[in-house]
């Protein structure tokens, strides 16, 4: 398969990503991540999947938006890594936040389907 219609592939798994984030969608969110995720967030928080989909999906904290700045995404094989600057605004405990941290991520080819393996978010 040429690279150019691969890596059309990750960036349309990257974006329903978002998407499943920002509606907090499980179904979505579990279809997207294999069940050995590890799911790091900037503040050095670790995750499995369980956590973190049970976190994304809670309604502690809604999403207002999240967008992915300067995003490259990068096929070798059966493995993907995109990164790229997450900038959102969340509400949670009453509170209105600003996030902006830079973020890698870790695709594999499974099944026909490109499904998150590594979330890693660090601060820039």
């Amino acid at each position: 398969m040429e690279d150019t219609a691969r890596e059309a592939g990750i960036a349309q798994a990257v974006e329903a990503y978002r998407e499943g984030l920002l509606t907090a969608n499980k179904a979505q969110l579990e279809a997207l991540c294999m069940d050995q995720l590890t799911y790091g967030h900037s503040s050095g928080l670790l995750q499995t999947k369980a956590e973190f989909i049970a976190d994304a999906t809670s309604g502690k904290t809604t999403w207002t938006s999240i967008r992915f700045e300067g995003a490259t995404n990068r096929v070798v094989g059966d493995t993907a890594i995109s990164r790229c600057i997450f900038v959102g605004e969340n509400a949670s405990a009453g509170k209105t936040n600003a996030l902006r941290f830079a973020m890698v991520m870790v695709w594999h080819k499974q099944d026909g389907e490109w499904k998150l393996l590594v979330r890693q978010g660090y601060k820039v």
